[in-house]
C-alpha cells in the first residue's frame, strides 16, 4: 500500500514493523489494557498481524477506532486484518473509508475487491470496484486492469518485467502478491498459492507487503516446494 500513516501513528510504525519481523509465530500478548493509547494499540495490532494473529489483530485495532474514531479512514493496516480474519464486510468499509484519504492506491482497490467477491462474490466485486486515481507505481495500472476485468494475469507480469531495472525484484514481488490475491479471491486456490508463494519466497522483500505475503502463505499452510533455495530480501 502507499504509506499513510496518521501523524500519531508515525513513531509506533518502525517499532511495532521492527519487533514484528523479529517475531515469527508464536502467540504475541496484546498490551495490557491499562497502557492503551493510540499508540500502543496501533503497535500491538501491527506485531499481532505479523505474528499470524489477524483475529487478535482486528480485536485491537478495533479498540484503536473505539478510541480514537477519527483515525479510522487512516487504517489500511487494519483492512488487512479484518480480510484475514474473514471479517470481509468489516474489510469492505475500511478500504472504502481508505479511498477518502488516499483516493490513488490501486492496492486499497484490489483489497477492497478481496473483500467484496469473498463475501459477494467476484461478479459483485467488480461491479462494486472503488474509482482510483493514477497510481503510476509499476505495475499497479494492470493490476487494476485485472481486477477489473481488462487485464490478464500476463499483462501484470508483462509490465513488472518491463519496469525500472532497479526496481525489478519489487515489481516482481507486487505482480505476484496481487495475482496470489485476485486468483484468491476468484476461488482459484492453485493459481492463488503459486504466485503468493513467489511474493512472499522467489522474489520476497523487506517490506510491509512484502511480508504481508509471507503472513498469507503461513496461514493458508504453503511452503515453497522441496529445493527451491530461499531467496534474500532486498529493500526497494
Amino acid at each position: 500500500m502507499i504509506e499513510r500513516v496518521a501523524s500519531v501513528f508515525v513513531g509506533a510504525v518502525t517499532a511495532a514493523i521492527t519487533a514484528a519481523l523479529i517475531v515469527a509465530s508464536p502467540a504475541v500478548a496484546a498490551e495490557p489494557a491499562a497502557a492503551e493509547s493510540p499508540s500502543t494499540l496501533f503497535a500491538s495490532a501491527v506485531r499481532l498481524f505479523f505474528a499470524g494473529q489477524p483475529v487478535e489483530s482486528s480485536t485491537a485495532f478495533d479498540r484503536l477506532v473505539t478510541l480514537q474514531p477519527e483515525s479510522e479512514p487512516e487504517l489500511w493496516q487494519r483492512g488487512l486484518a479484518l480480510y484475514y480474519a474473514g471479517r470481509f464486510a468489516d474489510g469492505r468499509r475500511q478500504f472504502e473509508l481508505h479511498r477518502t484519504v488516499n483516493p490513488a492506491d490501486v492496492e486499497n482497490v484490489a483489497w477492497h475487491f478481496a473483500c467484496v467477491a469473498r463475501d459477494r462474490g467476484a461478479e459483485q466485486a467488480r461491479r462494486a470496484i472503488i474509482p482510483v486515481g493514477d497510481d503510476r507505481r509499476v505495475p499497479m495500472r494492470e493490476i487494476l486492469d485485472l481486477f477489473a476485468g481488462r487485464a490478464t494475469p500476463e499483462a501484470v507480469l508483462a509490465a513488472a518485467e518491463a519496469g525500472p531495472a532497479d526496481g525489478l525484484r519489487n515489481q516482481r514481488c507486487y505482480a505476484h502478491l496481487y495475482l496470489g490475491l485476485y486468483f484468491e479471491a476468484v476461488g482459484d486456490a492453485e493459481r492463488a498459492q503459486r504466485h503468493m508463494l513467489l511474493a512472499a519466497d522467489t522474489y520476497s522483500m523487506d517490506h510491509y507487503m512484502g511480508r504481508v505475503a509471507q503472513v498469507h502463505c503461513r496461514l493458508r499452510g504453503w511452503t515453497p516446494a522441496a529445493g527451491t533455495p530461499p531467496a534474500r530480501p532486498r529493500q526497494p
